[in-house]
């Protein structure tokens, strides 16, 4: 019933090290007591990434299970659930990274400017998962924005939902480039000073980067 925080997270192996999981072959185990320590919550995670746990009464030594069922309820039971979601959505916070993104060109973009910039995508909207940012660390000024919308808001007919970038650019030069094919109006961002690409490789993924180039120059106080 856990199995949802997890969800569009990569297993970031060192994280999970660090976070105090032991490498058991080919598989993390990481323990913690629980419940003022009348419980011992023990969590395995495979090499996928997937979570599995356990929660172990010390008294008795048996596996406590209710907490695992949603139907189950009570004051106690909902005590030991809530417990147990805090522990694990912190290991999810800390121990995986965002993978919102999976199309095979924006992974490219979003490697590039790592490797580029060593910069890495910010996630600052819990109710807006599937937007992010790239910015300066000088300026802390944006000079990308990454985002998941449908394609019908960029005036096309379809309600597909696709990976867009957005970036900085001089006026002059948007107001050429802008086709509502391979270049739209900045999303969601200034149209006067930003465009969007949709990230469907029909703008190359040089050409893309040679823009994000632009956009970081561009991206001052």
């Amino acid at each position: 019933m856990f199995e949802e925080m997890f969800q569009h997270r990569k297993l970031n192996r060192s994280k999970l090290l660090a976070y105090g999981f032991k490498e058991v072959f080919d598989e993390y185990r990481y323990t913690t007591a629980v419940m003022n320590g009348n419980f011992i919550l023990h969590v395995t995670v495979d090499a996928s990434g997937k979570v599995n746990t356990s929660l172990i009464e010390q008294d008795t030594g048996e596996e406590y299970v209710l907490y695992k069922i949603k139907s189950a309820s009570g004051g106690f039971i909902g005590d030991v659930k809530c417990v147990c979601q805090k522990a694990l959505a912190d290991i999810a916070e800390k121990c995986y990274d965002p993978d919102i993104f999976r199309w095979k060109q924006s992974k490219e973009i979003i490697e590039y400017i790592r490797e580029q910039y060593h910069d890495e995508l910010e996630f600052l909207w819990k109710k807006s998962p599937g937007n992010a940012v790239w910015r300066r660390k000088d300026t802390g000024k944006w000079y990308g924005v990454i985002l998941t919308i449908s394609r019908k808001k960029l005036g096309l007919p379809s309600d597909e939902i696709v990976e867009i970038i957005d970036l900085r650019l001089q006026p002059e030069i948007i107001r050429e480039i802008v086709d509502g094919r391979r270049y739209f109006p900045g999303w969601h961002m200034n149209k006067k000073s930003w465009y969007t690409i949709i990230l469907d490789n029909c703008v190359r993924t040089e050409e893309i980067c040679k823009r994000i180039d632009e956009s970081y120059l561009l991206a001052v106080k």
